[in-house]
């Protein structure tokens, strides 16, 4: 994982963050709702047989990062530390990578 470009990243959109007292609420519902409109891309594509715009998920993926990037910094927290943690907890849950038995029978 290379944590330099993490890092770069966090660095960078604080340019863009409000810094003010209500920027975690806002940050929070920001990522909600822009989890939500890639949900749409993906429920039009699957459903409505619209075509899946690569540069739409890219943006609206984008649009996610950007707001989970801001609620770490305002928390302190590395996203680098983020998906290591993810990483570590599913080699955990999936020693032999994912299988639905596994999935079915996993302890909390």
């Amino acid at each position: 994982m290379n944590i330099e470009k993490f890092e770069s990243y966090q660095e960078q959109i604080q340019r863009t963050r409000s810094f003010n007292e209500t920027e975690l609420a806002n940050y929070t519902l920001g990522l909600v709702c822009e989890a939500g409109e890639f949900g749409d891309l993906i429920k039009k594509h699957l459903f409505h047989g619209h075509e899946l715009d690569e540069e739409k998920v890219k943006s609206e993926l984008g649009d996610v990062l950007w707001y989970l990037g801001n609620i770490c910094n305002i928390l302190d927290i590395k996203l680098e530390d983020i998906a290591f943690g993810n990483i570590q907890k599913l080699k955990n849950r999936y020693p032999n990578g994912f299988s639905q038995q596994d999935s079915i029978n996993r302890e909390e």
